[in-house]
């Protein structure tokens, strides 16, 4: 089953006074790129989060937000480290009365000092607040991830429906091909008797000729190994496991045999269809970069 590497998965949930909201949008990448916005208490859990997303993503650039919110502002993961406090008044008023200051200290003063509000140690707080995360997390991304098959189930019908022009290319061209095979066999044949008037024409060397002249016109191997890249391309569409790389290289070589058909033949209608036939080819790799 293909799946884009285009979605956007949103998830919210509270628990115990806990609200954790997750957002996730994920755009074409080459590979798997996490970029995450994390409030401050889940700095330390960057990598298992990213870590998180990798289980569930092959390829593309996802961004991650969550946002944290604890009811009545309870739980804050912050403390007064009163000794620090207590020093830093201290401190102060000695400066004051050293430069004969009649400002008093205030608490504006003692927030300029970073120590004097610190992390807290809230241990069973943050084993909530994480697992409340993972739940929403995983969520999130359960949205994203069927945002990112269904945007893949309609290129697929797109694919299934190009390939099937593809084939009905290929079939006018074997039909014109055909045809021109021996009337271009004829058209030189006369030519060389043209060009050859009034000389002996060894008849065995010249069918020779012409046949290798024939052969190189003959563009019924091209055509064989086109079809059966159409046909291991739909194969690859019913995969269960990721066909981006291969449906890539699938129609690489597409492309390898429509140019090959168009420098054998010298038909102008052939040369058109080849011409609408490298146009589905290019539609069709323009789509597959989103295809993860």
């Amino acid at each position: 089953m293909l799946s884009s590497m285009t979605g956007y998965g949103r998830a919210e949930i509270t628990k115990k006074g806990i609200t954790v909201t997750v957002e996730l949008r994920s755009v074409n990448n080459r590979f798997l790129e996490v970029t995450a916005r994390l409030p401050r208490s889940l700095s330390l859990r960057e990598n298992e989060i990213k870590e998180f997303v990798r289980r569930k993503a092959l390829r593309g650039k996802v961004n991650l937000l969550v946002g944290i919110e604890r009811e009545n502002g309870g739980g804050i993961p912050l403390k007064i480290n009163t000794a620090a406090a207590r020093g830093y008044y201290k401190l102060l008023n000695e400066l004051r009365k050293t430069v004969k200051l009649k400002e008093k200290v205030k608490l504006e003063h003692l927030l300029h000092f970073t120590e004097v509000i610190e992390q807290a140690e809230v241990e069973r707080e943050d084993e909530e607040e994480w697992g409340v995360v993972q739940e929403t997390l995983g969520q999130a991304l359960d949205g994203l991830a069927e945002m990112r098959r269904q945007e893949g189930r309609e290129l697929e019908k797109d694919f299934r429906h190009r390939i099937g022009v593809l084939e009905e290319y290929l079939g006018k061209v074997e039909e014109l091909s055909r045809a021109q095979v021996p009337a271009e066999r004829a058209r030189l044949r006369e030519r060389i008797k043209e060009l050859l008037e009034g000389e002996t024409v060894d008849e065995g060397r010249l069918e020779l000729e012409l046949a290798i002249l024939a052969d190189r016109l003959d563009v019924t191997e091209e055509c064989v190994r086109f079809r059966s890249h159409n046909k291991f391309f739909l194969e690859a569409l019913d995969a269960p496991e990721s066909a981006g790389r291969k449906l890539n290289f699938l129609i690489q070589e597409m492309n390898r045999e429509a140019n090959t058909i168009g420098s054998k033949v010298s038909d102008t209608a052939i040369a058109h269809l080849v011409v609408h036939m490298k146009e589905e080819l290019e539609k069709i790799r323009e789509q597959l970069q989103n295809i993860e």
